[in-house]
């Protein structure tokens, strides 16, 4: 499963902030055991606690002492916020950039978002080449 160029531990922590994000781990749910997490995935207990730790760093986790670990309260919500923020200033504003150096104003990129050309042939505001 942790097939990825990126350390194994970076890549739990990742699968656990997708879960919490699509709401599959909701706030204050217990999560694994670091013994569940590495029994499950076949990694090392200390991989598996590793990636706890930088999510409790994050506050995304947090650890009840003698329970395990859970979900902290408003956890969602930053990484919402952090993947919002991300998404801005990794996608949209060098596309916006690029549309600036291409002469394509606010109103077209409004208009392409919105799937409305602004006539009534049907025509979308982005031809395509054929080719």
């Amino acid at each position: 499963m942790f097939d990825g160029p990126e350390p194994i531990y970076l890549q739990i922590a990742q699968m656990i902030r997708g879960q919490v994000l699509a709401g599959d781990l909701a706030e204050e749910e217990q999560v694994m055991s670091t013994t569940q997490l590495a029994t499950t995935f076949r990694i090392n207990p200390a991989t598996a606690q590793k990636a706890f730790g930088q999510l409790v760093d994050e506050g995304v986790l947090y650890k009840r002492r003698g329970l395990g670990m859970f979900v902290a309260p408003g956890a969602r919500t930053r990484l919402l916020d952090q993947h919002r923020a991300a998404f801005f200033d990794d996608v949209l504003r060098p596309a916006l950039a690029q549309a600036d150096v291409l002469g394509i104003s606010a109103d077209e990129i409004v208009a392409y978002v919105r799937g409305d050309s602004g006539d009534s042939g049907g025509s979308t505001p982005h031809p395509r080449k054929d080719g």
